[in-house]
């Protein structure tokens, strides 16, 4: 082997390896039309919650409450034993409710006992949901992933489709994520993704690998990507950013978060409804809402 070739080959050997990188994790190009609802905007995780639980997260008054305040939605469904779309964060209600069964399991009528932290509020359908907002403010829409996930995608797209708001749609499950790139392809999709030591408390090396590096994107071709901000990002990450993807942070709990992001998830605080990317909210208003000690778990790739 010539001086020549044992040259070349380490350098076409490393270009085609940042190649199939590349290919692994670019993104969709979300039209102007699709992100005009979101880009620069401050998004209420769950609806605008309070810390202390008396406007429970993914209740009809948080949602209430964004909506006065003009902020976006994030909120979260899972699919019944019955078919029925309802919103609703965890698998199981232990946390919400007190009562370890899981949401997929129950009916719609055995779940309407049941209420949010001690309050009046009840787990609403996601119908229930888009007709209080009725196009008020854009809504992220946030698949959680169980064992009927297809059928959840269709039921939720049947929904979504026949609403006349702005939605987006967003999983940590690359294959739910997929469904919307097939079915609903003029919908703006999202891939959550945690960063590697978060994804490590349910996931093996590789596999943590995998999500946090966005590897799993040239199955989805997602629109935006909504990383943890409780990690760095890895390269391979600010190069699908680079590549076109929207950059949305989860969850924000300081207006700073504004500076490198397209849109902001976020709670316990009163950011401005818009902002300019890069330019943070320096007025916004800082709210202290009534604390208590809340253990906010982080959701996890499963």
């Amino acid at each position: 082997m010539n001086k020549a070739l044992k040259i070349a080959l380490p350098i076409a050997g490393g270009l085609a390896a940042a190649a199939a990188a590349a290919f692994l994790i670019a993104p969709a190009r979300a039209d102007g039309q699709q992100k005009a609802a979101f880009f620069g905007r401050n998004i209420a995780h769950r609806g605008l919650h309070t810390k202390d639980a008396s406007i429970p997260e993914n209740s009809l008054e948080a949602f209430e409450a964004a909506i006065d305040a003009g902020y976006g939605i994030e909120l979260d469904v899972h699919i019944t034993a019955d078919g029925k779309i309802v919103v609703f964060h965890d698998d199981e209600l232990s946390r919400m409710c007190g009562e370890s069964l899981r949401i997929e399991s129950l009916s719609y009528a055995e779940i309407q006992k049941f209420r949010l932290a001690g309050t009046n509020s009840k787990i609403p359908l996601l119908s229930e949901v888009l007709s209080l907002v009725s196009g008020a403010v854009p809504i992220v829409l946030e698949l959680k992933r169980g064992g009927r996930n297809r059928e959840l995608c269709a039921r939720g797209y049947e929904l979504v489709g026949a609403y006349t708001g702005e939605v987006c749609v967003e999983s940590f499950d690359p294959l739910i994520v997929r469904w919307w790139r097939k079915n609903a392809p003029e919908i703006m999709r999202g891939q959550l993704s945690p960063p590697y030591q978060q994804s490590r408390k349910c996931l093996d090396k590789f596999k943590a690998f995998v999500f946090a590096n966005l590897l799993t994107n040239f199955l989805s071709r997602p629109h935006f990507i909504a990383y943890g901000i409780n990690g760095k990002k890895p390269p391979l990450v600010k190069l699908c950013e680079k590549m076109g993807a929207m950059r949305v942070a989860w969850t924000s709990r300081d207006w700073i978060n504004e500076l490198d992001s397209d849109m902001v998830i976020f709670e316990y605080y009163r950011p401005k409804i818009r902002y300019t990317t890069g330019i943070p909210s320096s007025k916004s208003i800082f709210v202290t809402l009534r604390a208590t000690k809340t253990e906010i778990t982080a959701p996890c790739v499963t």
